[in-house]
């Protein structure tokens, strides 16, 4: 069975969120966070299981494709994101059955065509050449499926699956952030938390959350910051954004971050971060009507039928709208546009 997108109004969100799908990628995700609780990122099965080597694999396969696609650097290069992003995410998705088929030899012809819908929405959209929170669950939604379908033991590797398999993921993603110009989805990114991810800063929450020392506080110490960076996710996230928004306070460009700095434990905000995801990524339709639903993720009945090919009633951007609000977000370049066009010493205003 191939996905399909089915929700489409607010009466189809109020049947998703009461649905056991929805409460089945909640405890997929908890299961994963808790997982690494306490954990540093190196805190990884040596060597990886067997089951896990074929997914490290077609990561790097993704990776390499990457460097297929250079950026043209010319003075007429768009501010707005890298058109050469179109050419990576053409291949991948062209092949991305193939991918799945070879990488996991055990599934049969509607797993593969399944999972590789989930795989090839987890790079970013290529109509707007941008990335966000939705893009990453369809990640999320490829490793549930993958334990679904028995590639892997949840008990046994959970932890490798957020240490090793997500945070390779998320290097990936930075490097396709940084070289392609992504925008974030959506008005200012603003279903992540920076500007991109959410899950990040889930996951490194809860490595935190029994840390003797370390303070929710502590990311606004770059001395911290850069200590740790390389040991927990989350820091690794903060030493990112401040390098790509050096030219002001972690207070002014990611409030959300510095709101969430002054809970006095990690472990209240590991806490807080799950109730975050439900309420602020899930529970959104401009989120969730791109979501896509299937054999692993049945959708709930009394949802919208799909319309078009298996939902895909698209837009001029590229996928269904919803009936109201500002479902695509103005376009706003990326501050790691911004970042790199000052170092190219290009006179480049990111929202002028």
């Amino acid at each position: 069975m191939i996905p399909e997108k089915r929700l489409t109004t607010n009466k189809d969100m109020k049947i998703w969120m009461d649905s056991t799908t929805m409460d089945s990628l909640v405890e997929f995700v908890t299961i994963l966070a808790d997982s690494v609780r306490g954990r540093e990122n190196t805190a990884y099965k040596e060597p990886i299981s067997k089951d896990m080597e074929p997914t490290m694999q077609l990561l790097k396969k993704v990776n390499d494709l990457i460097d297929k696609y250079p950026v043209i650097q010319d003075a007429n290069t768009s501010r707005f994101g890298k058109v050469e992003f179109r050419d990576f995410y053409d291949d991948l998705q062209t092949h991305a059955e193939e991918l799945v088929a070879t990488t996991y030899p055990s599934l049969n012809k509607d797993q593969v065509e399944e999972l590789a819908v989930y795989l090839y929405e987890s790079w970013g959209n290529k109509r707007r050449i941008d990335y966000g929170s939705g893009h990453e669950l369809n990640f999320v939604c490829f490793i549930y499926g993958l334990y679904v379908y028995k590639v892997f033991d949840l008990e046994r590797d959970a932890a490798d699956l957020v240490l090793k398999v997500f945070v390779e993921y998320l290097r990936i993603m930075r490097i396709l952030e940084t070289k392609y110009w992504l925008e974030p989805a959506g008005s200012h990114g603003v279903w992540g938390l920076d500007d991109y991810h959410f899950l990040p800063f889930l996951f490194g929450a809860h490595q935190l959350a029994t840390h003797p020392h370390l303070r929710p506080k502590s990311i606004h110490n770059e001395e911290v910051v850069e200590m740790f960076m390389d040991k927990y996710i989350y820091f690794g996230c903060i030493a990112f954004i401040n390098s790509v928004k050096s030219t002001a306070s972690l207070r002014w460009h990611s409030p959300m971050l510095d709101d969430i700095s002054g809970v006095k434990t990690w472990a209240k905000v590991a806490e807080g971060m799950i109730k975050m995801y439900k309420a602020e990524v899930l529970s959104k339709l401009p989120i969730m009507q791109h979501f896509y639903f299937g054999n692993i993720l049945p959708c709930p009945e009394g949802i919208s039928p799909p319309k078009g090919d298996h939902g895909r009633d698209l837009c001029e951007e590229g996928h269904v709208h919803n009936t109201w609000g500002d479902c695509c977000g103005i376009k706003i370049p990326s501050a790691v546009a911004a970042h790199e066009a000052a170092k190219q010493n290009r006179n480049i205003i990111p929202f002028d």
